[in-house]
This record gives C-alpha cells, structure tokens and sequence, in this order.
C-alpha cells in the first residue's frame, strides 16, 4: 500500500516537472518572438519624411557560411534584399543612407547586391566607415552619392584567386585521397594548377576584372580608360579618392544624412536606423561559434579548420 502511495507521488512529480519544463519552454518561445519584434523584426517608429539607416559590415559571401568559423555572417545577398525591402516598402522612408565597412568578398555576390541597390528608387548614399575595399566598393559603385571620411581605405579594384593546398593538413591528419575524375580539369583545384589551368583561370579572372571597371565606370560615371587606371588593386585614402573621382563628399556620417535628406529634398529628417540583426540571426551566429569551439575542444582545431575549408569553392574575389 505505501508502495503504490509513494508510486503515485513519484508519478505526480513527474507530471509536475514535465508540465513545468513545456510551460518553460514555451515561455522562452514567446519571450523570443517579443525580443524578435521589438529587437528587428517589425517595423514599429516614425511616420514622416524618414531616412532609413542599414548598416553593412564584414566579408562579402552568398551565404555567410564561409565567415561562421568567425562567429559573423557578414554581409550577404539576402540579408541586404530584406534590409532594402523593408526600406523600399516604408512609405515614409523617402532616403537610404548605408554605412558599410567590408574588405570585399565574392564576385557573384557583390553584383547581386550592386543590383539590389541599383533597382532601389529612393535615394541611396553611401557612407564609408575605416574601410571599403574591393567588393565592398564593387557594392557601392551604384549609389546616387559616396560620402567617406578622410581617412578611409577605398578602392582595391581588382581581382584575387586564392588556392589552398591541404595536402599537409590531409596528411597531418592521417588522411589520404583517391581521386576519379571525368573532365580534364575536374580536380583542378584539389592539387596544385598546372600551367595550361593557371592560364585558364587568369583568363577568367580578366573577364571578372572587366566586369569590375565597367561597374565602376557606369555607377561613377567615369571613363572605363580613367577607371582602369585606378584598378591596380590599390588602396586610396578618402581624400585620395575624392580626387579621383570614387567618393562624392568628404565628410562624416550626419553628412550622409544630410545628402540623403538633400536628395529627398527633406529639410527636417526623422533618422530610423535598422538592426544589423534580428534576434535570430544573431541568436544563429552565436549558436554557430559556439558548436564550432565544441568541435574544436573534442575533435582538436585542425578538424574544425579542414571542415569548414574542404567544401568552400575556390571562387575569384572581388
């Protein structure tokens, strides 16, 4: 009889816990989506003349995976396409402003995002932050104005191709690799080129680099001879570029602003800056980089490093 009582209160209990920890959950379910809504997710705020404000930062990748190993997306096509949408679907927003820090990236990647802010209506502006480089000025070459501060690193117009080798990283792990192959050049980049691959791929590496200067010449509207003269892959200094003709004004970001509101003829702008992130997104990363200092602590670094190196394509960057 004591048996069966203490049998029932142990079950009770359970119930208890059970019930408790669903309750629990869907409590952090709904404290998420409050987060989530006040954090990015909805547009609550001003209703007047507004300038939307989105800040880009990092590499340059289709889907970010290539920059987790670091424990940041980057910028990437979609999260930029929602960002303007949201912009481009505010009725009050009447300018963008987009600050942007990146040291470039992908080359199908950067015209995607050219694309997005070449087919936005509303004014755009472009506020440089310590650097836009590369692929990171490939995205700005589109907008109505560039405003860059003195000091800041622009240009790097070029192209670059990088090939790891991890046969040591293969061997130092005990691993070996067998490779069948239909196509001449099909496992051309799991060794080290040969001199005819070299000349295929600098060959597409010069179309990529013409794709480059006819982006700039058109989004500057600069002659593409003046253009190539600038597309040694150098770096320029704000004040440098000015004068070349790749920034518009030097100044700091309420300059960018207040170009922005000028475009929209604007004389009193209500400034809405848009999260880097929503809740989930950066709720992603961090969950990202931490499984990836889980690996690290059970498999060893050299794991984690092959992992995610073994399936990046070895894609030419702007």
């Amino acid at each position: 009889m004591d048996k069966r009582g203490n049998g029932g209160q142990g079950m009770k209990k359970r119930t208890k816990i059970i019930i408790g920890a669903v309750v629990g959950i869907i409590l952090l379910f709904y404290l998420g989506v409050v987060v989530f809504l006040l954090v990015g997710g909805a547009d609550f705020g001003p209703t007047g003349d507004t300038v939307a404000v989105i800040s880009l930062n990092g590499p340059i990748s289709d889907s970010g995976e290539e920059n987790l190993l670091m424990g940041a997306m980057g910028i990437t096509p979609d999260f930029v396409r929602r960002q303007l949408d949201r912009a481009r679907d505010d009725f009050a927003v009447k300018a963008i402003v987009i600050k942007i820090d990146s040291p470039g990236g992908a080359v199908g990647a950067s015209q995607e995002i050219a694309d997005e802010i070449r087919r936005t209506e509303k004014p755009i502006v472009i506020f440089m932050g310590d650097m836009v480089a590369s692929g990171g000025y490939y995205i700005s070459a589109p907008a109505d104005k560039i405003v860059a501060k003195e000091g800041t690193l622009v240009g790097s117009i070029g192209v670059i191709s990088q090939f790891m080798d991890l046969g040591g990283l293969y061997e130092k792990l005990g691993i070996k690799i067998e490779t069948i192959k239909s196509g001449e050049h099909k496992d051309m980049f799991s060794r080290e080129l040969t001199k005819e691959e070299q000349k295929l791929w600098q060959t597409l590496s010069d179309e990529l680099y013409g794709q480059f200067i006819k982006e700039v010449a058109e989004g500057r509207n600069l002659d593409v001879e003046e253009v190539k003269k600038l597309a040694t892959g150098e770096l320029f200094s704000g004040t440098q570029a000015k004068k070349l003709g790749l920034v518009d004004v030097l100044g700091s970001y309420q300059d960018a602003i207040d170009v922005a509101a000028e475009l929209a003829e604007i004389e009193e702008p209500i400034v809405k800056e848009y999260p880097a992130r929503t809740f989930f997104e950066s709720f992603f990363e961090l969950s990202s980089y931490v499984n990836n200092l889980i690996k690290a602590k059970f498999f060893g670094s050299d794991y984690v490093i092959l992992e995610s190196l073994k399936d990046l394509p070895p894609i030419p960057k702007y």
